[in-house]
């Protein structure tokens, strides 16, 4: 479903990305993990239009997308739940889903798709008219991902899903990611920082280190990897 190939990026003179290659099949979950400054959120950026690569080819769904505008990319059915959240603050809870809506014209289908991301956050539900600014972090969290699920992706793209959330709040999100794509059948590319439990709900992953792959392989296999559990999983 997204094929990744030769990607560079820079930011000014600085290059951030330096050629890196990643495929994600349909119906998986991919993490992408690594240290701050390894390159992961670039990754997405550019996938998702927010950076345009500085060469490389960005395959979706069979499409080269690499310098498309963002707003195409989502029409297209590739969204991001962006790191921090971004939420719009002074917007209710439904009216941030709508916003997720904006590029569809089947609006008999929204009711539907609301009835859905209220059943997998039941908490948005019970917020439904609260604006999104007083919401907790673990709130707009699930506030993000379902206002992505709202464009009605076929790939989901997450950046630091744990990020700033209770960590009584954190495994709620995880399972969430494992339900959605479950039940949705939805490919999903996640980059977490918490290399464990991004390991724990993936299929395969990618290792990114000073905007390079360093390695990749299943899941599992990585977190038997010695060199991962030293640099990444709290030496276990």
């Amino acid at each position: 479903m997204l094929e990744v190939r030769d990607l560079h990026v820079n930011y000014g003179a600085i290059s951030a990305l330096h050629g890196i290659s990643l495929d994600v099949k349909q119906g998986e979950i991919v993490t992408l993990i690594g240290a701050n400054g390894a390159g992961k959120s670039t990754t997405l950026r550019a996938i998702s239009g927010l950076v345009k690569p500085r060469a490389g080819v960005i395959n979706f769904d069979g499409q080269n997308i690499a310098g498309v505008a963002p707003h195409v990319i989502v029409g297209r059915g590739l969204a991001q739940s962006p790191e921090g959240r971004m939420v719009f603050a002074n917007l209710s809870v439904l009216e941030n889903l709508r916003m997720g809506a904006y590029r569809r014209k089947d609006t008999a289908n929204f009711a539907k798709d609301f009835d859905y991301v209220f059943s997998i956050f039941p908490r948005l539900k019970e917020r439904e008219q609260q604006t999104a600014g007083t919401l907790s972090g673990g709130e707009q969290q699930m506030l993000a991902i379902g206002r992505a699920l709202m464009s009605k992706p076929k790939c989901l793209m997450l950046d630091e899903p744990s990020l700033g959330i209770a960590p009584i709040l954190v495994q709620t999100i995880f399972e969430k990611i494992v339900e959605i794509n479950r039940e949705l059948g939805l490919t999903i590319l996640l980059v977490e920082q918490n290399a464990n439990l991004a390991l724990e709900v993936s299929h395969r992953g990618y290792v990114l280190e000073t905007g390079r792959i360093t390695l990749s392989d299943t899941a599992e296999a990585l977190r038997g990897n010695p060199e991962v559990q030293e640099c990444y999983l709290g030496g276990e």
